[in-house]
């Protein structure tokens, strides 16, 4: 499925803020972010990065804020009314 094919099926850009504990040192955190195309709310691909983090980094999680915007609505559509070529 290409990006536009997906944005036109609800797709947005969502953001998460990933907060977790450094595996050398428990007590300190680190931010990452990630960013990627997916459907809200139920956000499957960000839950999907989610498992693949704990089953497989030492970082365990403490937070994660999350972020959502459309980047493209039906209002952002319009029909040509004409075409003009300019040499």
């Amino acid at each position: 499925m290409t990006e536009m094919q997906r944005l036109l099926q609800g797709y947005r850009m969502t953001t998460a803020e990933i907060l977790y504990h450094m595996p050398d040192h428990p007590h300190l955190l680190q931010s990452f972010i990630w960013q990627q195309l997916d459907l809200a709310p139920k956000f499957p691909v960000l839950t999907r990065f989610l498992d693949f983090w704990t089953h497989n980094l030492d970082g365990k999680l403490h937070s994660v804020r999350v972020g959502t915007m459309e980047i493209v609505r039906a209002s952002d559509f319009s029909h040509a009314q004409g075409e003009w070529v300019v040499h």
